[in-house]
C-alpha cells in the first residue's frame, strides 16, 4: 500500500510497512510486512487510518560512496557478453582466447577478479600502453581525465589487489600491447576488448558519490517509508555507467522534496492506494547467468564446512564451464534461444533429471562436488592416503551405477 502525502506544495509517495506498533503486526492476513493477501483486507486497513493525520517521525540524511566493481574473470565477462551481445559463453571464450593470442589481454581462463601485488606494481605499463596504442576517443578521454585530475595508479592497498585470492592467474585485464593486431579484428572482438579496457580503467577512478534522504512518516500507529537518492559525483560511473540513466535518476528522484522535511512536520494526506501484484517464479537462466550460478554453486550448500570447501571452485572450472553448457545443448538436454540466450530444459533433459533424481539424488546436489573437493584437499595436505580416497570414489560410483542396472 502506498500513501500520497503533501508538504506545502510538494507531493511525495511513501510505502506502508508493518512494525511492532501496527494493529496488524504478524497478522495472518499479511502476505509479508508490506502487504496483505486479500484486497478487501487492505482496503479495510486503509479505512481505519484514512481520517488520521500524518507527521514526520524520522529523517535520515546520508552520503554514500560506491567503488568500481572488481575486474573481470572469465565467468563475469561471459555473463556480461551474453547480456550485451547475446552470445554464448563458449563464443566469448573463443573471442578472448583470440585477444590473448594477439597479445591484447592477459590469460582468459581465470577465476580471479583481482591482481597480484607484483602485477599491481607494474600496472602503469598497461595504462601507458593503452594510452599510446589504443585509438579509441572515449578511452583516450578517460585516460586524459586521469592525468588531468591526477588520479592515483597505486592499487596496492585497494580491494583490487589480493594475492590470497589468486591461484594460477590474476584477473583479465588489457596488456597495453598487441595493437598492431587490433585493426584486423572482427567488430564483436573489438567491442569485447573495449569492455575489458573500460572495466580496467574504472578501478582507477574515484568512487561514485550519492546523497540519500530516508524518511519515516507516522499515521496513528502505522509507518510509511520513502527515500530519495541522487548522484552528486559520477566517479567511476563516468566510465561504466549510462549517463542517460543517471540523468533520469536525478530527474525522477524525490530527494529535493524529502530534503526539505524535518522531524515533527505535519503532513497532509492526499490519498491511499492499494497496489495489486502477483508472485512470479525466478527468471530463467541465460547462457551467461548459468555460468555465474555454476561458479557460485557453493552458496546453495547448507553445511558450513562443505560450503567453504567449494568456495571459489563451484561446478566445473573457468576453463570447462562453457564446454559443459555446450555439451548439454549438443546432446539435447537443454535448448538455448539464439536471440535471447535463454536456457530451457528439453523433454529429454527433464526425463534424465527425473531418473537421476529418483535413483541418486545426491548427484544433483553441489554438496557432492564439495565433498570430493574436500577429499582432494585432504590428499594434497597428506591427511589421507590417495589410494584410500580413490577406493572410496570407485565404491561410490559402482554403488550408484548398480542401482541403475536393470536385472535380466
Amino acid at each position: 500500500m502506498h500513501g500520497k502525502f503533501q508538504s506545502k506544495d510538494d507531493i511525495f509517495t511513501a510505502e506502508w510497512k508493518s512494525n511492532e506498533e501496527s494493529v496488524v503486526y504478524q497478522s495472518p492476513k499479511l502476505y509479508n510486512e508490506t502487504g496483505f493477501k486479500k484486497v478487501e483486507d487492505a482496503k479495510d486497513f486503509i479505512n481505519s487510518i484514512k481520517e488520521d493525520a500524518g507527521v514526520i517521525d524520522e529523517v535520515k540524511k546520508t552520503k554514500q560512496k560506491e567503488n568500481a566493481p572488481l575486474l573481470f574473470n572469465l565467468a563475469e565477462i561471459q555473463n556480461e557478453c551474453t547480456k550485451r551481445f547475446k552470445i554464448k559463453p563458449d563464443e566469448t571464450l573463443e573471442i578472448i582466447q583470440n585477444l590473448y593470442e594477439k597479445k591484447l589481454v592477459t590469460y582468459p581462463r581465470t577465476d580471479a577478479r583481482v591482481l597480484s601485488t607484483a602485477v599491481a606494481k607494474e600496472i602503469t605499463k598497461n595504462l601507458n600502453g593503452i594510452a599510446k596504442g589504443y585509438n579509441n576517443e572515449e578511452v583516450k578521454a578517460f585516460l586524459g581525465k586521469m592525468i588531468k585530475e591526477k588520479y592515483s595508479t597505486d592499487l596496492l592497498k585497494t580491494k583490487y589487489v589480493n594475492d590470497s585470492k589468486i591461484t594460477d592467474h590474476y584477473a583479465l585485464i588489457p596488456t597495453g600491447q598487441g595493437f598492431e593486431n587490433y585493426n584486423n579484428l572482427p567488430e564483436i572482438q573489438k567491442e569485447v576488448y573495449n569492455l575489458i579496457v573500460k572495466r580496467f580503467i574504472a578501478i582507477f577512478y574515484p568512487p561514485a558519490e550519492f546523497n540519500k534522504v530516508s524518511i519515516k512518516l507516522r499515521v496513528k500507529n502505522e509507518f510509511f517509508y520513502a527515500s530519495g537518492k541522487v548522484c552528486t559525483n559520477q566517479g567511476y560511473l563516468e566510465v561504466l555507467g549510462n549517463k542517460k540513466e543517471q540523468d533520469k535518476e536525478n530527474e525522477d528522484s524525490d530527494l529535493a522534496i524529502l530534503n526539505l522535511l524535518k522531524k515533527g512536520d505535519e503532513i497532509e494526506i492526499q490519498n491511499y492506494e492499494v497496489k495489486e501484484g502477483e508472485t512470479t517464479p525466478p527468471s530463467r537462466y541465460n547462457s551467461g547467468s548459468i555460468i555465474l550460478a555454476m561458479e557460485n554453486a557453493g552458496k546453495l550448500i547448507e553445511d558450513e564446512v562443505l560450503r567453504e570447501q567449494i568456495k571459489g571452485a563451484g561446478i566445473g572450472t573457468s576453463a570447462t564451464r562453457a564446454e559443459i553448457i555446450k555439451k548439454l545443448e549438443r546432446i539435447s538436454y537443454i535448448s538455448i534461444n539464439p536471440k535471447t540466450q535463454i536456457i530451457t530444459p528439453t523433454e529429454k533433459g527433464e526425463k534424465i533429471y527425473d531418473v537421476v533424481y529418483k535413483a541418486m539424488p545426491d548427484m544433483l546436489n553441489p554438496e557432492l562436488t564439495a565433498s570430493w573437493e574436500k577429499g582432494l584437499d585432504m590428499v594434497a595436505k597428506k591427511e589421507i592416503n590417495p589410494d584410500i580416497f580413490m577406493q572410496k570414489l570407485e565404491n561410490y560410483i559402482k554403488n550408484k551405477i548398480n542401482k541403475l542396472v536393470i536385472p535380466m
